[in-house]
Order: C-alpha cells, then structure tokens, then sequence
C-alpha cells in the first residue's frame, strides 16, 4: 500500500514538473497582437510601449496588427476564430465591448470576449487646438448654447468612451453638440489638428502627447491628472463626469483555462514592471491591475454600469 502511495506520489510530481516546464516555456515564439483600430491611437501607444517588455521577460516577441473597423467591432466578431493556442491576443477596450452589443448585433456579445487582463485607464478630456476660441469650459457651453449643434466634436469611434462622455456631458450641461466619429484615436487627432470640429472628446494620453499643440479644456477624473497639473476636471466647474477608457487583452474563447492564466501573469507581470509603470504614466495613462481571478467580477460590476448609462441615454436598442 504504501509502495502504491509512493509511485502515484512520484507520478503527481512528474506530472507538475512536466506541466511547470511547459508554464515556463510560455512563450515559445511570437505572439501575435491584433489592435482592434489603426495605427497612432490609444490602443496602439500601449501595444508599442508593452513590446519591448514582452521581449524582456520572455525572449519573444509580438508582432502587432492592426484590424480596424466598425469601431473596434470588425476585430472583436472575428477573434474567436482564431486558435486558441495563447499565440493570438488581441486589445480589448472598455465600455466598447459593452455598449456594441447593446445598441445593435455586431457579430458578437460582451460574453463572447474571453478578457485576461485590464492594464490601464484613460480618462475622458476635451481637447481644443492651442489658437482655439475657446479658452475654458465655459466658452464651450456659451458656444453651443447660442447655436445648438454647431459646435462639433470628433472622438475615438461610435459607442467608445469619447462618445459616451460627449453625450453625457451635453445631457449636465444642457447643450447640443455634434460628435463625429472616427476610426480610433489617430484618425481623431487628425481632425483635431486639421480643425475639422471644433474640438475632441478625447484623453488624458492624447493631451500628453501633443503637448502645446492642444489645450485641455476639463479632463473627467476626481483629481487633475499628474501630467497635466493645469487641465481642470469637469468636477471642478461643477459637473460629476468622471469617465474614460479601460483597456486591456482578450484570447479566442476557446483558449485553454491555463493558458489564460499564463497571458494574464504576463501582462500582470509586464504591468508591475516599474520602468514600464513609469513609461505608461508619463504619457497620460492611470495605471489598473485586473487578472483573470477577478475578471468575473470586474466585468459584471462594470456591465451594469455602462448598461445604465446606456439606457438613461437612449443609446440602447429597443
């Protein structure tokens, strides 16, 4: 009997050596990373800047796609197409995965999105070009009040936390503007910076990366950004807007739960590395660490908000 013990005990320590080796060896080539957008938005800054953290901590690499469209939608209905084989991950951002499904069929649901890990967040801001009429919040308001609908906004995509915070924001302040979306947050900048609209329902990273060229009009967090110690908060001239993006990895559904798993420690991994935290805050994001234990819950909590702000804007498909 206990000779019996002894053999199966042997076994079960084979067997999680076996197992440990193959943990360890994640990765063993490339990993491909698709962006759900174009090049040069939000999406793509944090994919180019966790690249070489990728090759730091594991001698691999990721090459990074970009497959926009539809807002992020044309990426999102297809990733589950892919194999499940930890070698395919994709960008996964918050509240578009939420708000898509809602308002129409895109081709999937929240459900269908298989998130690992939600690394940052970008707060919400309206940005104005540097020579811009508009110096404060209250040139904004004043603007679209005298002529509702003239003052226009472009934003990262239809649905997005852009368009959300323009809606929302309309609604407090009782006025009419007009969003226009684009296709990501590089698209947007461009019509910014073309002064295509009058401005952008933009982020807190975007403000950081074009420096003088912009000016920060209000920015939705409950304290002013470190980067951007002289942007106010909407709070502060009186509106409760306190919003942004959330982005993160998602696999095809069909990816094993332990490979799920050793995605998430990764890009946990990637995300506590100082010079890297550094790298993230000094260009305008909020640093979040979301795995794979606490996915459930984070995305049920974050479903019901999102869900309500839709309804109570009408944004929702009856």
């Amino acid at each position: 009997m206990k000779r019996t013990s002894k053999i199966v005990a042997a076994g079960l320590i084979g067997a999680a050596a076996v197992a440990g080796i193959a943990f360890a060896a994640y990765p063993e080539k490339t990993i491909n990373y698709i962006i759900a957008f174009g090049p040069g938005g939000e999406s793509d800054v944090s994919a180019r800047l966790q690249e070489p953290f990728f090759k730091k901590l594991t001698g691999q690499t990721v090459a990074i796609q970009y497959k926009a469209g539809a807002g992020g939608a044309a990426a999102w209905s297809q990733i589950n197409s892919a194999p499940g084989d930890g070698y395919t991950i994709i960008g996964s951002n918050i509240p578009h995965i939420i708000l898509q499904p809602l308002q129409k069929d895109q081709g999937y649901k929240t459900a269908d999105i298989a998130n690992v890990y939600w690394f940052h967040y970008t707060p919400d801001a309206i940005l104005v070009t540097e020579d811009s009429p508009f110096k404060t919040l209250a040139d904004v308001i004043a603007a679209a009040k005298k002529a509702p609908g003239t003052v226009t906004f472009t934003g990262s995509g239809t649905n997005s936390a852009n368009h959300l915070a323009q809606q929302r924001f309309d609604k407090m302040a009782g006025i009419k503007t007009t969003y226009i979306p684009s296709k990501g947050t590089g698209e947007s900048n461009t019509a910014l910076l073309g002064k295509h609209v009058s401005g952008a329902f933009s982020y807190s990273t975007v403000s950081a990366m074009l420096g003088k060229q912009v000016r920060c009009i209000a920015i939705a967090m409950d304290k002013r950004h470190s980067a951007l110690p002289d942007c106010p908060t909407f709070k502060e001239k009186g509106y409760n807007l306190v919003s942004g993006a959330y982005r993160g990895i998602a696999v095809p559904n069909t990816t094993p739960q332990a490979t799920q798993q050793a995605i998430s420690d990764l890009i946990g991994k990637i995300n506590k590395d100082p010079a890297f935290i550094k790298s993230m805050e000094d260009k305008g994001f909020a640093m979040v660490d979301v795995g794979l234990k606490d996915m459930p819950a984070f995305m049920a909590e974050k479903q019901k908000e999102y869900e309500e702000i839709a309804g109570a804007m009408g944004i929702v498909k009856k």
